[in-house]
């Protein structure tokens, strides 16, 4: 599957029920002209267990595989995500 920028708005508008506050887009979809398997994000906003809320929506919504990570506590995976990846929200 190909991300579009449309699946992207859909993704942020599902987190943001959930109280997402920032939402990054990160992996092999922020190449737009490849064809993904799984959509990676990093979600702040959303605390604890809840993350899980968020995640399952936005993969039904979707209809693809997503790998959500919290970017509330700070560690370097999240400074790479940071600065690699690309802020949807």
């Amino acid at each position: 599957m190909k991300i579009t920028e449309a699946l992207l708005r859909t993704a942020c508008e599902t987190a943001r029920k959930f109280g997402a506050t920032r939402l990054i887009l990160f992996g092999s979809a922020l190449d737009p002209s490849r064809e993904v398997h799984d959509l990676d994000l990093a979600c702040a906003g959303v605390p604890g267990w809840k993350l899980f809320e968020p995640g399952a929506a936005v993969e039904d919504e979707l209809r693809i595989p997503i790998a959500l990570v919290p970017l509330d506590s700070p560690s370097r995976f999240h400074s790479l995500i940071e600065a690699r990846g690309k802020r949807l929200r």
